[in-house]
């Protein structure tokens, strides 16, 4: 390395966050950036030589990724960063990367939890570095279109445009395939685009990514919802080849009464619909749920609860309650969670955090269900009826919770949102291709073939494996990518570079 000592000399820092109370004013980014090319080059200099980099390893542990799921060469662009090799650094970046400047904000970094220096002391930045390498390209100049030589006249069809379709849409562009992205919102960009509030990811980010993917000759159909408007079956005869990228879009319901009343929505329709209206009226058109005045309860821990606190804070609730029904998690890493695992402590998110600035306690209520969704007399919830739960084995051995008597109280709601995770893609594509489905309800297909059961099909990202990150999405793309090539060149296509 550089600078081998880095790690001993200097501190790990991260520049500040706006004001909690400032930042839930707008709808903005808040994260500042180091202006200092010394403070910069600093973090990067904590990289240490630790012979064995698990930083980029990608092993799973106990169903948790360990590492980076894209193997970003971390040790090297830290290096590059270190000697002020920036361009360098983002060329090495991009290797494995095609959208850092997604990662760089919306991951939830397994990297630095692996981060072979995190046993002895703070780790790496590896999250900020990437980030810093990725804004400083495209405010260089540096990204600019990156067109194929030559076309191997073949057409790939790519249904859905969030992470693992824009990755492997990009990876087959460049290798010279003809690609079309199919999208059935009206902008492309998937989760990306509306499951992630602006002030997390603005949209004038995804918007450029996308921008530049035109210019490089990728083909974007938006509204266009394929299995209804556009046959499935239709839109595989007219291609070679055929990725289903389309993402864990049915949320997962709760089963309580009450579940009919106005009022309860699930969370990704709730962020959805806030998005949009957003970007089309900076939120005059109302076209959207509001929290305004009203009591909110948010049923579901997680990024989208998280999302949730903080849009919910944004309208002007009233006040803001997050059930989670697992145990606070401990402030240090448990024995039985040991490095490099992903670290299962207690984190306090933004959504918290600006939580906290207004009403002056954390949102997150732990140990907890919700029994029933109370009327109001007039199709609304008032309330929410709940009930606190211990951890106890089961007569085969699994923890499952248990009501404690005498616990059910009541908590005010006139807005409750589900926030607990996605059951699988929707029914539409793969029923109308005929795809054989796994046990859990996603497309089946084998990782690292990605082929499903219907020839010249393949799947990729949530829609094969279940809800999962952006940067396991990319990934995932990235590798459909090299299956679908390696199947089209087998009948004459042209190669992954």
């Amino acid at each position: 390395m550089a600078n081998p000592v880095g790690f001993m000399e200097y501190e790990r820092a991260l520049p500040g966050d706006e004001a909690p109370l400032s930042r839930i004013g707008h709808w903005k980014e808040f994260h500042e950036a180091f202006t200092s090319e010394e403070d910069k080059r600093r973090q990067a200099a904590r990289c240490m030589d630790c012979g064995v980099p698990f930083c980029h390893s990608s092993v799973i542990y106990d169903g948790a990724v360990s590492g980076c799921p894209l193997n970003n060469l971390v040790p090297e662009w830290n290096e590059l960063v270190y000697r002020g090799l920036w361009r360098e650094a983002m060329r090495r970046l991009r290797l494995t990367n095609n959208f850092p400047e997604f990662t760089g904000r919306v991951c939830p970094a397994p990297c630095e939890g692996a981060c072979t220096l995190g046993t002895i002391a703070p780790m790496v930045t590896i999250k900020l570095n990437e980030l810093t390498i990725s804004d400083r390209a495209w405010e260089e100049g540096w990204m600019v279109p990156e067109l194929p030589t030559k076309r191997t006249g073949k057409r790939v069809a790519v249904v859905g445009s969030g992470p693992a379709g824009l990755s492997c849409a990009d990876q087959l562009n460049r290798a010279g395939y003809e690609v079309t992205v199919y999208e059935r919102a009206d902008r492309p960009g998937g989760l990306l685009m509306y499951g992630i509030p602006n002030m997390k990811l603005d949209k004038a980010i995804v918007a450029r990514r996308i921008d530049l993917m035109k210019v490089e000759g990728v083909q974007f159909n938006s509204g266009v919802e394929v299995g209804t408007a556009l046959a499935a079956k239709e839109l595989r005869a007219s291609c070679d080849a055929m990725v289903i990228a389309c993402g864990a879009t049915k949320p997962r319901d709760i089963a309580v009464p009450g579940r009919e009343l106005s009022g309860v929505h699930f969370a990704v329709d709730f962020l959805t619909h806030n998005t949009k209206s957003l970007l089309e009226s900076t939120l005059a058109d109302g076209l959207y749920v509001t929290a305004k005045g009203k009591d909110v309860v948010i049923i579901g821990g997680g990024d989208t609860g998280t999302d949730c606190v903080g849009t919910s804070i944004r309208h002007g609730c009233a006040s803001v309650t997050q059930l989670e029904i697992l145990p606070c998690p401990p402030g240090e890493r448990a024995a039985d969670n040991p490095w490099p695992r992903w670290p299962r402590i207690l984190k306090t998110d933004y959504g918290q955090e600006e939580a906290i600035a207004k009403f002056g306690n954390d949102p997150r209520t732990y140990c907890v269900t919700a029994k029933e969704f109370l009327p109001d007399g007039k199709g609304g919830v008032r309330a929410v009826r709940i009930v606190d739960v211990s951890w106890e084995k089961d007569a085969g051995g699994r923890m499952v919770p248990r009501e404690k008597a005498g616990s059910e109280r009541e908590i005010p709601a006139q807005l409750v949102l589900v926030a607990m995770g996605f059951l699988g893609p929707e029914s539409t594509v793969p029923g109308d291709l005929g795809l054989e489905l796994d046990e859990r309800g996603n497309v089946k297909a084998t990782f690292g073939y990605f082929a499903t059961s219907v020839p010249g099909v393949f799947a990729a990202g949530d829609a094969r494996r279940g809800q999962s990150l952006v940067v396991t999405a990319i990934d995932e793309g990235r590798r459909a990518a090299i299956a679908v090539d390696a199947y089209l060149r087998a009948a004459g296509g042209g190669g992954i570079k």
